[in-house]
This record gives C-alpha cells, sequence and structure tokens, in this order.
C-alpha cells in the first residue's frame, strides 16, 4: 500500500489572506472570503483544495468550552521518560487517555509536555495516577493546572 504524499504548495499573499479570514472563522462562505481578498468565489475554491492537498491546511475543527461541559480543570503535565527511545512507545499509550489532547515532544527539563482536561482534581489525580504513571517507560510527571486561560488563538498569517 503506499501513502500519498503531499505535493509541494508555494504560496502567496492571497493564499495568506484566503487562510487568515478562514481561521477567523472557519464556517465564513468562499464567497465572503472571496469578497474581502478581491478574488473569486472560484478562486478561493481551487486555492483551498490545492492547500489541501499539500498539507497545509490539514481539516477544520470546531472549539469546544470544556468547563461548559463539566471538565473544569485544565492542566499541562511535564513528563520525565525513563529514556528517550522510549517516546514512541510511550506516545502510543497516552494516545489512549481520551482526557489527553496534546502532546509535545520538547527540548528542556521535559521529555514530553501535555495538556489534559478533567471534570475536577479527583478525575485529574485518577488520570495521571491511575493511567498516566502507569504507562511503561514514564519514569516520572510534573503536573501544573491552569487558573485561567488568558489566551487561545491561531498565528496570524497577514498584517
Amino acid at each position: 500500500m503506499t501513502t500519498k504524499q503531499p505535493k509541494h504548495y508555494t504560496y502567496d499573499n492571497t493564499d495568506l489572506k484566503i487562510l487568515d479570514s478562514l481561521v477567523r472563522d472557519a464556517k465564513k462562505p468562499y464567497t465572503e472570503v472571496a469578497r474581502q481578498v478581491f478574488v473569486s468565489q472560484g478562486t478561493v475554491h481551487v486555492r483551498m483544495n490545492k492547500m489541501i492537498e499539500a498539507g497545509v491546511v490539514e481539516g477544520t475543527t470546531l472549539k469546544v468550552n470544556h468547563a461548559k461541559l463539566g471538565y473544569g480543570v485544565t492542566a499541562f503535565v511535564g513528563i520525565y521518560l525513563e529514556k528517550s527511545s522510549l517516546y514512541d512507545q510511550v506516545l502510543q499509550k497516552l494516545k489512549e487517555i481520551p482526557e489527553i489532547t496534546n502532546i509535545h515532544y520538547t527540548t528542556g527539563n521535559y521529555s514530553m509536555f501535555l495538556k489534559i482536561y478533567c471534570r475536577d482534581t479527583q478525575h485529574l489525580k485518577e488520570v495521571l495516577h491511575d493511567r498516566m504513571q502507569q504507562v511503561q517507560g514514564i519514569d516520572r510527571t510534573d503536573t501544573m493546572i491552569s487558573l485561567e486561560e488568558s489566551l487561545d488563538r491561531n498565528l496570524r498569517l497577514t498584517e
């Protein structure tokens, strides 16, 4: 089985304006994007398809307010691995824990840094103690509870 490799895509300022408009509001119709960027709707459609094919755009997401769904604790966990060679093995196990939403392979003190959502501190304790710290290859963890998220935004692509 062959995996389709993304094509190389050379983007220009029009592409960045299209992306910037859609990053601000992914539900915005292409007709409105076209009007803002001063191109045709067809141009927006063609360019978006090319950027999707090239892997520049990987999909669309929905931003969920986790606290309003009962997940009031946001925490960040730094993970110390026994050996860095265990990263892939540990990564696969951590992906099975649904409360973990982001995993980064990092430099510095931690081998891995992740974001986790839990209902409350008891739930956080259960996830950390009963699931994460049981993963073979994790030496120890360091947990920080977020008191408030003051900024969550996409990178601005145009001035």
